[in-house]
């Protein structure tokens, strides 16, 4: 009896630390939901940040690159979006999420609050909003293997 008991315990130990997170499991490329980029995570002083370093469709009609023309800054509106950081500032709390950091939109140009938490190993729920989380969106990225 006492030997089944061990084997019960020793068992919930190992999959609560195989679900169990730590800051660095959001580390890596993500697809994002519509399959049109991917986006690789990485830390950046203390915090995460993310870039974009896959575009399905990286140049324009006219072979050039997509260019972050719906940027308000017009010194900004040129830049490429391959390479773009899309994503700053996440610092990663006890709750399990990466909270306080942007998501920039290239196709609409706007800046978002945003959170970021595990859905499944290898999948993200990316939320932005606009002051309180409750009005926002979420997407769910694939990790990119």
């Amino acid at each position: 009896m006492a030997k089944r008991s061990l084997l019960i315990i020793l068992f919930l130990i190992s999959i609560s630390s195989a679900f169990a997170q730590h800051k660095d499991a959001l580390i890596g490329k993500w697809l994002t939901t519509s399959g049109d980029a991917q986006i690789l995570i990485y830390p950046s002083d203390g915090k995460f940040s993310g870039r974009i370093v896959w575009l399905k469709k990286p140049n324009d009609g006219t072979g050039k690159p997509e260019t972050d023309n719906k940027n308000p800054d017009q010194k900004l509106a040129k830049r490429p979006i391959l390479g773009l950081e899309m994503l700053k500032g996440f610092r990663y709390t006890e709750k399990g999420v990466w909270e306080d950091g942007t998501i920039y939109d290239p196709k609409t140009g706007r800046t978002y609050s945003c959170r970021i938490s595990m859905a499944e190993r290898d999948k993200i729920n990316v939320r932005g909003y606009v002051g309180i989380s409750m009005l926002g969106r979420t997407e769910t990225w694939s990790r990119v293997r």
